[in-house]
């Protein structure tokens, strides 16, 4: 659990922590996600709480390093997540081990802050057989992350695990993203874990039905279309979606405890003294 009273909650990461595939318009880069979720969670239940979201999807390693760890720990954080490694796993060519050498090597630096360290496995979903491979490469990089969480002393939140996620409701039309079923779901798990009281409820109680021959061959021909393709292509190119984006909540900002982060929305104000 983390220390009673307000702190400063910081989340790094990438398009996981963003919080791609739980969209709101009025929310800085249109989308709200489980962190801003955990954030209001907290600032309900201890009002005072800080809040800054440093993740911008898409984001390797060795781009969370670079960008995003000084500028975390100069905020002096209480609590830090960090979901960081999934789009190196997927990228082509790249070794598990030197994947996770980074991802220590950026937990480390973390853990020297002091703050209370939130690390998360990777979900293996399974999307397509197209990916198949990926999932190997995904076991190990988990296995990995219990034993770095183990050693550098944070909590785990073992999302891998998490059997609800097996539901076809809990992803968004790019199979690799939460909906916004998905962030909730999360957004309560992470307050469990903390021991934070909350009211977020799991509303995702039946699985999508089951598609007929016609439909599922429709489907994938659409996934493979609009989402699969374009991805390998930008891999190519070496481009990504979070080329443009800066992060959304780049400085803490206090938390109404009332009406959220909702009653912030489109204006960053001036960080808390």
């Amino acid at each position: 659990m983390i220390d009673p009273g307000p702190g400063r909650y910081i989340a790094l990461g990438d398009s996981f922590t963003e919080g791609v595939g739980d969209p709101s318009k009025s929310r800085p880069n249109g989308v709200r996600g489980w962190a801003d979720r955990v954030a209001e969670g907290l600032a309900r239940d201890s009002p005072g709480w800080e809040y800054a979201n440093l993740a911008i999807r898409s984001k390797r390693l060795r781009h969370i390093i670079a960008e995003q760890l000084e500028p975390a720990i100069a905020l002096e954080p209480t609590l830090i997540t960090l979901y960081a490694g999934g789009n190196d796993v997927m990228d082509f060519g790249t070794k598990v081990a030197d994947i996770l050498s980074e991802y220590e090597r950026l937990v480390a630096g973390l853990a020297q802050s002091g703050a209370t360290l939130v690390l998360f496995t990777g979900y293996d979903v399974e999307v397509s057989p197209i990916l198949g491979p990926l999932r190997r490469k995904n076991h190990a990089y988990n296995d990995g992350v219990r034993l770095i969480a183990a050693k550098h002393g944070a909590m785990l939140v073992d999302y891998a695990s998490f059997s609800v996620y097996a539901n076809s409701r809990m992803w968004g039309p790019d199979r690799l993203h939460m909906s916004k079923a998905g962030h909730r779901y999360l957004a309560a798990r992470v307050l469990d874990i903390l021991e934070v009281p909350h009211e977020i409820r799991h509303k995702t109680k039946h699985r999508a039905p089951t598609p007929t021959a016609k439909q599922w061959a429709l489907e994938q021909h659409a996934w493979v279309t609009e989402w699969v393709l374009p991805m390998f292509a930008r891999k190519l190119r070496g481009t990504t979606l979070g080329d443009s984006l800066s992060p959304r909540w780049p400085e803490p900002v206090r938390v109404p405890p009332k009406k959220g982060l909702k009653k912030l929305a489109g204006k960053i104000p001036d960080r808390p003294s």
